[in-house]
């Protein structure tokens, strides 16, 4: 059993910034025995899209609409990754989702709700 738990989300102007994080628990709960974790988005009326992953080797790869903006990281002592997104838009808006993955299996989070509005 994994669980993955987002934290940081919330209601943020154009322009302003949030950070994101990701903690695991369960039997498998080192983000080291993770192939790839990263950060997925669902806007309302459209498809979860991914927007940063970052590998064991902390290989980055980002979704062309945030690359600049936002930043993926992982703390192995702490088990946690974070997302920090700067310069947010409102196209930004959506439910942001944990996924870590060990070969073909994924995992997801609850996901966590950021709103960017004026």
């Amino acid at each position: 059993q994994v669980q993955l738990v987002e934290s940081g989300g919330g209601l943020v102007h154009p322009g302003g910034s949030l950070r994101l994080s990701c903690a695991t628990s369960g039997s498998i709960f080192s983000i080291n025995s993770f192939d790839t974790m990263g950060w997925y988005r669902q806007a309302p009326g459209k498809e979860r899209e991914m927007v940063a992953t970052i590998t064991r080797g902390q290989t980055t790869n980002y979704a062309a609409s945030v690359k600049g903006r936002f930043t993926i990281s992982r703390d192995n002592a702490k088990n946690t990754i974070g997302l920090q997104m700067n310069s947010l838009e409102p196209e930004d808006t959506g439910v942001y989702y944990c996924n870590a993955r060990i070969l073909i299996e994924a995992y997801w989070g609850q996901g966590t709700q950021v709103t960017v509005s004026s």
